[in-house]
């Protein structure tokens, strides 16, 4: 069953997206990111490239023809397939398609009111099914 864990009052959801992978990679971890939509798939990807200079973090967007080679993948979409299932990120907002595919998947929470509403709906939806759930509140 997917592990799941909630990070909530985050201040910069994809600078602590990146650090969560920089974290994930150093242990081997492969992971996929779901955004949104396009603009914050784009947004993510330069985020990833600039994050660090000391930390390489090879990522490609699902579907591209590198993706089962890759580490790290990252999708706007529910409806692609996917060439990993380790660990998801969830910044969509919204609860992924196909989550319980994953061994573990980490729902990043902002301190944006809509945001934590949203949130708290995701946790009630994975709790009702008896999904484990942890809880981390970003300092």
């Amino acid at each position: 069953m997917t592990r799941i864990d909630f990070h909530s009052n985050v201040p910069h959801k994809l600078a602590y997206a990146c650090r969560l992978v920089r974290k994930a990679r150093g242990a081997g971890t492969r992971i996929v990111l779901r955004v949104r939509d396009g603009r914050e798939l784009q947004q993510l990807d330069q985020a990833l490239w600039t994050f660090s200079e000391q930390d390489f973090l090879p990522h490609v967007a699902a579907g591209d023809p590198l993706a089962a080679q890759t580490p790290i993948i990252l999708t706007a979409s529910d409806d692609i397939e996917l060439p990993h299932h380790q660990v998801l990120i969830n910044l969509s907002g919204e609860t992924p398609a196909h989550f319980a595919r994953f061994e573990r998947m980490l729902e990043i929470v902002s301190a944006d009111d809509a945001d934590r509403a949203a949130g708290r709906e995701r946790y009630r939806f994975y709790k009702e099914r008896g999904y484990p759930l942890s809880h981390f509140v970003a300092a």
